[in-house]
């Protein structure tokens, strides 16, 4: 679930500040001493909520993976993109370009010993079909 944007900060309660009485001096108005508690309060709410906002940022090991397969899934279609293309003597330079941007993010560990042997060779065989094409 993510988090976008929260309405506390906006509700924040504004000062009142000095106000005029009727004889010419000033007085506080009574309401202004317990702004200092829900100011506290608003800070608690605020740490809070960066709080959630960092453990959003931290990557499970499920996400990881889930990234992973649909990046080589991916660089699977370009690569089959690119054989086709190569039959029919068609290859196109956004097909090359596809490729390109294929390669990038497959080096990424994912903990699964397994998913990253496979994701090494599928980077293995786009940096091979990159270096035959001459793209840089």
């Amino acid at each position: 679930m993510r988090i976008y944007g929260t309405q506390a900060a906006a509700t924040a309660a504004k000062p009142n500040g000095a106000r005029r009485a009727s004889s010419g001096g000033f007085s506080l108005s009574e309401p202004d001493l317990p702004q200092n508690t829900t100011a506290t309060t608003m800070l608690r709410s605020v740490s809070s909520l960066d709080s959630l906002m960092a453990l959003q940022g931290i990557d499970t090991a499920t996400e990881r993976k889930k990234r992973a397969v649909n990046k080589g899934r991916k660089a699977l279609d370009v690569l089959d993109d690119l054989k086709l293309g190569l039959l029919d003597g068609s290859v196109t330079p956004s097909t090359l370009a596809r490729l390109r941007i294929a390669a990038d993010g497959l080096a990424e560990e994912t903990g699964d010993p397994g998913l990253d042997t496979v994701m090494a060779e599928i980077g293995l065989r786009v940096a091979v079909e990159i270096a035959k094409a001459g793209i840089r």
